[in-house]
């Protein structure tokens, strides 16, 4: 039944498994293996693991499985700012395609990576990506902090204040557009907060094209769990994206992103 299409977001990890101190802790085991049927069963053929922020640095459970799954799985870690960069470029040849920074629910003050001028190195040296998680309102604050030509991927739809094209997120997006590679996730819109996504996600098409955008399952929606639901998750980005997007942002934006070329050949302007 596959597609090829790519899931670029899920989650995986153990019951009670969680870093000193995290603000979460899973009651339950996310599998591979769960999410693999899942995915499979509706067509999606490939996916991008993300390290969940209550792992904090240890991506062991991920490398491990990016080695055994090189054809279909690739990875986001989750890394400290001092990270050596050879350690970054073993993650590379495992399937890691980029590192996140989550600071949902933490301060967005960082600057600890504003200086990390070994972070930004690797990036452009591997082709890789930063993957940021605000909260609600709070991206523009962290895109002002970090180097504007780094390519960036912002989850969970950016999650802006309103749906509109003056908004404050809108605009730091589009402005990052023009000078370096940027794709938003349609994902997670239960974590929205009330703004419209079908609204929101008109506005991104217009705003930075069918091209600077990705779907991702936010499996299995921790916290969220009851909108855990491949098919009607689908459903709505075909919805929301319409027929004429939709095959781009379901196969051939994260193929390229995670699997082709890289950075270099995202078309960054509207068609």
């Amino acid at each position: 039944m596959s597609k090829n299409w790519i899931d670029t977001h899920f989650h995986v990890f153990n019951a009670g498994v969680a870093v000193e101190g995290a603000r979460y802790a899973p009651q339950y085991s996310a599998k591979l293996s769960d999410w693999m049927r899942q995915a499979q069963n509706v067509g999606v053929a490939r996916g991008v693991w993300v390290q969940p922020s209550f792992l904090g640095t240890d991506n062991s459970l991920m490398i491990d499985a990016l080695k055994s799954h090189p054809d279909k799985l690739r990875g986001i870690a989750v890394v400290s700012p001092s990270v050596a960069i050879e350690t970054l470029k073993t993650m590379h040849q495992s399937g890691v395609r980029g590192i996140r920074l989550n600071l949902s629910g933490v301060s967005h003050d960082i600057p600890e990576w504003t200086l990390s001028d070994n972070i930004w190195e690797a990036i452009h040296t591997l082709g890789w990506h930063l993957e940021i998680h605000t909260d609600q309102g709070k991206l523009p604050q962290v895109l002002r902090q970090i180097p504007s030509d780094i390519p960036l991927v912002v989850d969970h739809m950016a999650k802006p204040l309103d749906a509109r094209a003056s908004d404050p997120t809108l605009l730091a997006l589009k402005k990052h557009a023009s000078l370096a590679p940027i794709y938003v996730k349609l994902s997670g819109a239960y974590r929205l907060g009330g703004v419209h996504p079908e609204t929101l996600t008109s506005l991104l098409l217009s705003d930075l094209g069918p091209g600077a955008l990705l779907w991702g399952s936010d499996w299995p929606c921790t916290n969220h769990e009851e909108f855990a639901n491949f098919e009607t998750l689908i459903a709505q980005a075909h919805a929301w994206t319409g027929a004429e997007s939709f095959e781009q942002i379901m196969a051939h934006n994260p193929t390229r992103l995670y699997w082709g070329g890289g950075q270099s050949q995202h078309q960054q302007s509207p068609p």
